[in-house]
């Protein structure tokens, strides 16, 4: 038995039948084949599936695709603007805090949440708050590096725009 869902998914509206059961990160990817969010670990404990429902971060392998009925969804594929990456996208690049790639969306997009909760954090606070994403290939340190390089961007930008 099939049931209806709809949302807005990176600022436009979807919908489509899907089996009750249906796991968000599912419907991203196989629905509206926005491959970005990654499937990791399918417990939650790797991060790689990571999007923003209504403006908070969320691991999308925990979260029903009903559950997300009437929510605003942001994915990795959502987060820049007008052709423009987004400062954390930036940062990930220019800082190389990427290496084979599979997590960095879900890192981006986890980060991404943590600078919008607290847009000034320490070296401490960003590594607590990478606790609930893996990366296999690195220490982490030049993903910690890009996120308080983006962090002090976007502040400057903030500045900017008073």
């Amino acid at each position: 038995m099939a049931i209806a869902v709809s949302m807005t998914v990176n600022g436009k509206a979807v919908g489509a039948e899907i089996e009750p059961r249906a796991l968000l990160v599912q419907f991203l990817r196989e629905h509206l084949r926005l491959t970005g969010t990654r499937v990791g670990c399918d417990t939650g404990q790797c991060g790689a599936c990571t999007v923003h429902v209504n403006g908070r971060a969320v691991k999308s392998c925990l979260v029903l695709a009903a559950q997300a009925q009437g929510a605003q969804v942001v994915t990795i594929e959502g987060l820049a603007r007008d052709g423009e990456l987004h400062p954390m996208q930036v940062a990930f690049s220019e800082h190389h805090g990427l290496q084979c790639g599979f997590c960095t969306p879900g890192m981006i997009m986890s980060a991404a949440d943590l600078l919008q909760r607290n847009p000034d954090p320490t070296e401490h606070e960003v590594r607590e708050w990478l606790e609930g994403n893996l990366c296999r290939c690195t220490g982490y340190h030049n993903i910690v590096k890009a996120i308080l390089a983006a962090a002090q961007t976007m502040r400057g930008m903030a500045k900017a725009a008073e």
